[in-house]
């Protein structure tokens, strides 16, 4: 089996030509049409201080279905600024194989919950590497941006997210659910260390390695101010969005 590193080949599953890869067929995985056959690509990702094994779709057609490589830089920075994460309750948006949630759960014990599309496949995935990583099944919350979320009263404080602004038309629906959720939220027994960092609460969290245009950087912080949110640049290509007021 690879160790895959996050080479930029790694993107590109169809092309997969390594003999150690184990390839995995499965007949309608979470979804209602039975003649439905999915192809899957199972490899082992290196991630700060540990193996995950990953199982990704080898073809998905809402995108869900590789490990960004922008996942394992985020990784490293949320490990080193880990007080970040301290008495947070997280959701993480466009989880994807949900490895970075996964690796956050095991090695943080923090409470997360994974989020994507609207998709009985992915969430099943996540479930799978989950239990493939011997870690109980993490809520999932199905959701498409811009859509009405499920959950009316939001409990989560942070949301985090990994290269997901590769699709512009899909800024607005993004920071709408965005707007949402840092906005329904209600302040509930955030407390903060005296001696620890932290972030406003609640707070976004992203960071992206995928090259997009500075055009569209700013088209999605403008749609993000034009609707009271702020942005504030951590370093590394780490972006904190939280409320103006």
């Amino acid at each position: 089996m690879d160790v895959a590193l996050f080479s930029p080949s790694s993107l590109f599953g169809e092309d997969d030509d390594h003999d150690d890869d184990k390839l995995q067929h499965s007949p309608g995985v979470g979804t209602s049409n039975n003649s439905k056959s999915v192809m899957f690509v199972e490899r082992s990702h290196s991630f700060p201080g540990m193996n995950l094994l990953v199982r990704e779709f080898s073809f998905h057609h809402l995108n869900a279905n590789l490990l960004w490589p922008g996942s394992l830089s985020f990784a490293q920075w949320l490990v080193q600024h880990g007080t970040y994460l301290n008495g947070c309750r997280i959701i993480e948006l466009g989880s994807g194989t949900g490895a970075l949630a996964i690796f956050l759960a095991k090695l943080l014990q923090v409470d997360i919950t994974t989020s994507d599309f609207d998709d009985g496949d992915i969430e099943e995935n996540i479930a799978h590497n989950c239990r493939a990583n011997g870690l109980p099944v993490l809520p999932h919350i199905r959701h498409s941006w811009g859509d009405r979320f499920p959950c009316e009263e939001p409990n989560w404080n942070l949301i985090i997210a990994n290269d997901i602004l590769l699709y512009v038309k899909q800024y607005p629906n993004l920071v709408k659910t965005l707007s949402f959720l840092l906005k329904s939220y209600k302040p509930k027994d955030d407390k903060s260390s005296g001696t620890e960092v932290q972030l406003p609460k609640p707070s976004f969290l992203m960071s992206w390695k995928r090259r997009i245009g500075r055009e569209d950087e700013s088209l999605f912080f403008s749609c993000c101010e034009a609707c009271g949110l702020k942005v504030e640049h951590l370093g590394s290509r780490i972006y904190c969005i939280n409320l103006t007021c």
